[in-house]
């Protein structure tokens, strides 16, 4: 009986540390999907690039077959951050090599049109910056 239970709740963490995790399909292509959104992820992001450096940059590339990449919205960033972890912040197994800084996102600052929206994968924290500094970037593609 003891065994039933101890596997139980063993089980129960398991999937527990999955959510939390996040759910991520490898396709060992460079990409990554997030089983949760249905968006897929290019795994090892870009060096630095100004804002419309990193519009262009994923609009530009060709990973995996796909032509269709672009640069994620502010949610679609955030929804990769893995609040239980930092240093980065980030499932290391999906994405691999990101680095404890901040990723553009497409998501212009309202009110300010020089300024978008970046994650910091230290502790996964949101900011805003003017759009002719440099920040790593990070494609996606489906979804919106």
């Amino acid at each position: 009986m003891k065994t039933r239970i101890l596997l139980g709740v063993i089980g129960m963490l398991l999937l527990v540390a999955q959510a939390w995790a996040g759910d991520y399909t490898d396709h060992h292509d460079g990409t990554v999907t997030d089983n949760t959104t249905g968006l897929m992820w290019q795994q090892v992001g870009s060096n630095y690039r100004n804002w419309e450096g990193a519009l262009s940059y994923c609009q530009d590339l060709v990973l995996a077959g796909n032509t269709d990449w672009r640069l994620p919205n502010i949610k679609e960033l955030e929804s990769i951050v893995d609040d239980s972890r930092y240093g980065p912040a980030i499932d290391p197994v999906a994405f691999p090599g990101t680095l404890s800084s901040g990723y553009w996102s497409a998501t212009t600052y309202a009110g300010y049109p020089h300024y978008a929206w970046v994650v910091n994968f230290y502790y996964g924290s949101v900011n805003y910056d003017n759009k002719g500094n440099s920040y790593y970037v990070r494609c996606v593609r489906g979804g919106q």
